[in-house]
């Protein structure tokens, strides 16, 4: 029978051709592209929102390509907006590969090269981050890993011996934790009232004896605390917690540990000392397509006892029981894992580091570090600029405040609308954040493309933009 939608491989090759031409061309304008389109939401479902073609355009589909970049946030040098990293182009080579590849990586059998590539992928980040012996997964981003990790922490503690039953306990986490984790709780069926929020310190970390009181609040009144969750790196500042000393709490009370490193675990790579008792961890969720500068997505789970993740997770039929004996060719990530489609994510970071190496990355991730550490010194430089916070990784957050002539509510207004001026302007992205109740800007740099100078535009924009106002 003939192939009901045809392409030779010929075919596909001058498909393929076509788009990797479109893509370097992108790439080779991205230093003078501006930050952000120029476009609008009318104009987007414009172009866009067209009925499907009953009959096929052949390879004039490709035609409006072009337009679909043109009309999209290019991955410039000078975003530095969110927790986002920059999308490194070998990587998307192996995503190309990965999808006409086509693998369910689901278990050894449906996809020897990959799952065993996953396998070795994951040793190698947690090795990198100093937690030899950690197993786990890759995952769509943090927000999974992290449901995944709070689902696993359940089942350990609570050991009703029938995942998913009788949801309770408590679990804590600073007044900063990531969105996703009172999502999870919620999920889990826990109730959002099962989650604590622990007071930070003028740091932003978590305050140790907050936590400590909390724990034992909770025992008193006959609640069983069963996890704490750790930021290393939060999203607003990227503060790192008092991870040892965290740990020692829990430890004393028998609870899990998860340390929450979708932004910043990966730093450890270049900065291990800031990281300094991550390794104590029962789980560690981590973004590579942060700052490993991967293509969206890839997350990441390690954990410290595969049994854990099989308690929560381990629920086959028998349509996927494998018949294998081989511990190699018999594994499936599906018993440890809340996915069971699973694409192959670890080709791109595989391909990515063999082709550049992992000194490549450290080094990348310390200049990231340090051009923060010089906006921060720009912004501190200028009086009618005020610093919100400390520069724990690469999150600058700070305000326009004028010079003394707006009041703290006034300010914030100012600056809601100094951020749209900026981003209009589209020379740099910024993203906001509230700190203490007061409205800042935000730059988070995790661009392997940004300069010293991509950063110091970032001031000369903001004064400039304040100037429109």
């Amino acid at each position: 029978m003939a192939d009901r939608l045809p392409l030779t491989p010929d075919e596909f090759r001058q498909l393929a051709n076509r788009v990797v031409d479109l893509a370097a061309q992108m790439l080779a304008r991205l230093p003078e592209e501006p930050a952000f389109p120029t476009t609008s939401g009318r104009e987007t479902l414009a172009v866009f929102d067209r009925p499907p073609p009953e009959e096929g355009l052949g390879p004039a589909a490709l035609d409006d390509l072009a337009t679909v970049v043109a009309l999209s946030r290019p991955p410039s040098p000078r975003f530095f907006g969110y927790v986002l990293g920059s999308g490194e182009p070998v990587a998307a080579v192996g995503d190309l590969l990965a999808s006409v590849l086509n693998q369910n990586v689901t278990a050894w059998r449906s996809a020897p090269a990959a799952v065993t590539i996953e396998r070795v992928v994951v040793r190698w980040l947690a090795e990198s981050l100093g937690c030899s012996g950690f197993v786990g997964s890759l995952t769509g981003g943090g927000s999974s890993a992290n449901l995944m990790a709070l689902a696993m922490a359940r089942e350990a503690r609570e050991q009703s011996g029938d995942p998913g039953a009788r949801p309770q306990g408590v679990v804590y986490a600073s007044s900063e934790v990531h969105m996703s984790i009172p999502k999870a709780v919620g999920l889990l069926g826990l109730g959002h009232h099962a989650l604590r929020t622990v007071p930070v310190d003028e740091a932003f970390r978590m305050q140790v004896d907050a936590l400590e009181r909390a724990v034992l609040a909770d025992v008193a009144a006959g609640r069983r605390p069963i996890a704490v969750v750790a930021s290393a790196g939060t999203v607003n500042t990227g503060a790192v917690d008092p991870l040892h000393a965290i740990a020692a709490v829990a430890h004393r009370h028998g609870l899990w540990v998860h340390v929450d490193g979708a932004y910043g675990a990966l730093a450890a790579l270049a900065v291990p000392e800031a990281f300094a008792g991550m390794e104590l961890a029962d789980s560690i969720s981590l973004d590579a397509h942060k700052w490993l500068y991967q293509p969206l997505d890839c997350g990441c789970l390690l954990y410290r006892d595969a049994s854990a993740a099989r308690s929560a997770f381990s629920h086959t039929g028998d349509y996927t029981r494998s018949l294998l004996e081989d511990p190699v060719e018999r594994f499936s990530f599906f018993e440890e894992s809340l996915e069971l489609s699973r694409r192959f994510r670890a080709l791109k970071i595989w391909l990515s580091l063999r082709y550049h190496g992992l000194n490549a990355f450290r080094d990348s991730i310390r200049t990231d570090l340090q051009l923060a550490r010089r906006l921060a010194a720009a912004i501190d430089a200028r009086p009618e600029l005020e610093r919100l916070a400390p520069v724990s990784l690469s999150a600058v957050c700070f305000r326009h405040r004028g010079h003394g002539e707006r009041a703290d509510a006034e300010v914030d207004r100012f600056n809601q609308d100094l951020l749209l001026r900026v981003i209009r302007r589209g020379r740099v992205y910024l993203s906001n954040a509230t700190l203490r109740g007061r409205f800042a800007l935000r730059a988070c740099i995790l661009n392997h493309r940004s300069s010293p100078a991509d950063v110091d535009a970032v001031v000369d924009e903001v004064l400039a933009a304040a100037l429109e106002g």
